[in-house]
């Protein structure tokens, strides 16, 4: 019973401390592609691998608009 408490405790603790990706989120940036605008998600500078698009053209892949982001996002944490 003592351990299944101290688990209990445990998991709440760690529940407690989850990350919330929307508590780094900056204001979205479009940039300017030869294919068209990409609006993107950005955070802060130390969290580049989260920035994403939420926003592309139809013929452009989110793999495509997320890596613009990641690019533009790095672009920013070393200026």
């Amino acid at each position: 019973m003592i351990r299944f408490a101290v688990a209990a405790a445990a998991l709440a603790v760690v529940a407690g401390c989850s990350i919330d990706p929307k508590t780094y989120e900056t204001e979205p940036v479009t940039i300017d592609t030869p294919r068209g605008k990409v609006v993107c998600q950005l955070y802060t500078k130390e969290l580049v691998t989260w920035d994403r698009a939420i926003d592309r053209p139809a013929r452009m892949s989110i793999a495509e608009a997320d890596a613009i982001c990641r690019a533009e996002g790095q672009r920013q944490k070393t200026r």
